[in-house]
């Protein structure tokens, strides 16, 4: 009899497993593919080991500004796709050995729930093993979702999971969804020649961001060749002996193959879910979010499968802790959902946390904002990066309730305000710390002077 059984090795599940440690909880690990899950294999990680291929290429093809003079570059995407593979081999295999260290019981197979804390896993040798447990903890994730008139044959017709694993690079592309994932993919094929075509439903892209940092983006993207269409529908694509045809608004472009990235779906179907008293919410597990328990009473879900949060690894990780802490002690750690920041690795990289300006409005607050472009940093416009702004959203006369950032390093920057936002701090408070000179931070702390009402540029 194990403490907790997790059926799904990804962030959610492998965090509450190496969490549980602490504890001294007893833990067995479901997982139907390799640990790591999405994040690791599929998602955040490969995904940006190109990215960064991208960045490096685009600097070499851009020396000459910074004088250095060398050949135009050229993409071995051989060598790309091993590096890729590499970085996620080694990923793979520290957390495969943690947990091992950890005393982690990691099953290879299929998990199915079969009544209140019994797990049946159909193993990959064909074999099948009944786990008995606790408490059972739901992470199993979910994968890319589909649109009529563009059936996934992974050749033509692809989703991230395909591209990733491109074996060269793909001459021209149409990107259909224009989210995170449709947007990191534009910025980077982009950069290393390819010629991109993007289409989104709404009316901008990355729909929820800050305006102001959309049309920044639109138009880093545009600059760089991208083809953009917002508030635009496709038809249904026509394969043809060369390529793919993409028709919208009575027009049409050929592309050799269309990449699907309208967001992904849950996978609760085939878990056993439906036997049990959790609440499915239009395909997502209902949770109570302060212990990620669900109606069954011992049964918790995590991660991608959560109904009403997001779906990115760092919000799985502080869920599958909350779920551990739950379990173990009778206690809560809610995740605060407020402060958890959004990246989208992009070229300009854009990161939020906390409420928009339109989400504060929204919510009764009296809004002030203040922004600071990256024009007038010194160490941006040394990189070579001096687009893109800071801008805070401010109660006024309170704290500060929000804050996007599109520019050079947005996603590790943003963490400054992470704490700024999840501690309530004044913007006269925080304006009193001093940023280094010249550091790219030196545009928060400019902002924030700002919005203390006491501006130095």
């Amino acid at each position: 009899m194990y403490d907790v059984a997790i059926i799904g090795g990804g962030p959610g599940g492998y965090a509450a497993a190496l969490y549980a440690h602490n504890f001294g909880l007893s833990v067995a690990l479901v997982e139907r593919e390799l640990v790591g899950g999405t994040c690791l294999h599929r998602g955040c990680i490969p995904a940006k080991s190109w990215l960064q291929t991208a960045e490096v290429f685009a600097e070499v093809a851009h020396a000459a500004e910074f004088g250095v003079i060398s050949s135009p570059p050229t993409l071995d995407w051989t060598v790309a796709l091993a590096r890729k593979n590499g970085i996620v081999d080694r990923l793979h295999g520290g957390l495969t050995g943690l947990l091992k260290q950890r005393k982690v019981d990691v099953f290879e197979g299929s998990g199915r729930l079969a009544a209140s804390g019994i797990v049946d896993v159909a193993m990959h040798d064909g074999s099948t093993q009944r786990i008995e447990a606790r408490t059972v903890i739901l992470a199993t994730g979910s994968v890319p979702r589909g649109i009529p008139g563009y059936e996934i044959d992974g050749y033509r017709i692809v989703t991230s999971d395909h591209a990733l694993d491109w074996t060269s690079r793909p001459n021209r592309v149409a990107i259909i969804g224009a989210g995170a994932i449709g947007v990191e993919f534009a910025s980077m094929l982009t950069d290393v020649g390819s010629t991109v075509h993007l289409f989104e439903m709404m009316d901008q892209v990355v729909p929820g961001l800050e305006p102001q940092a959309s049309r920044l983006l639109t138009r880093a993207l545009a600059a760089r060749g991208v083809d953009i269409h917002t508030a635009t529908g496709v038809d249904a694509a026509v394969i043809t002996d060369t390529g793919v045809t993409v028709p919208f608004g009575g027009r049409a472009v050929e592309v050799d193959v269309v990449l699907v990235a309208v967001g992904r779906a849950p996978v609760v179907e085939g878990i056993g879910v439906g036997a049990t008293r959790a609440v499915i919410d239009r395909g997502f597990v209902r949770v109570d979010p302060s212990t990620m328990q669900t109606a069954e009473p011992g049964l918790y879900a995590v991660g991608d499968i959560v109904a009403g949060t997001p779906q990115l690894a760092h919000a799985g990780f502080a869920e599958g802790i909350a779920a551990i802490t739950h379990i173990a002690t009778g206690t809560t750690a809610p995740p605060d959902y407020r402060v958890i920041p959004l990246i989208v690795y992009s070229d300009p990289e854009v990161a939020s946390v906390g409420l928009t300006e339109a989400q504060a409005t929204e919510a009764g607050y009296r809004v002030e904002k203040h922004s600071h472009g990256f024009a007038g940093v010194a160490r941006a416009l040394i990189q070579g990066r001096a687009e893109g702004t800071v801008k805070l959203v401010v109660e006024k006369d309170g704290p500060i309730l929000g804050a996007t950032v599109v520019g050079p390093a947005a996603g590790e920057i943003i963490h400054e305000l992470m704490y700024m936002v999840g501690w309530e701090a004044l913007p006269s408070e925080a304006a009193a710390f001093i940023h280094a000179h010249p550091t790219l931070a030196e545009a928060i702390g400019e902002t924030l002077m700002a919005a203390a009402g006491r501006s130095l540029h």
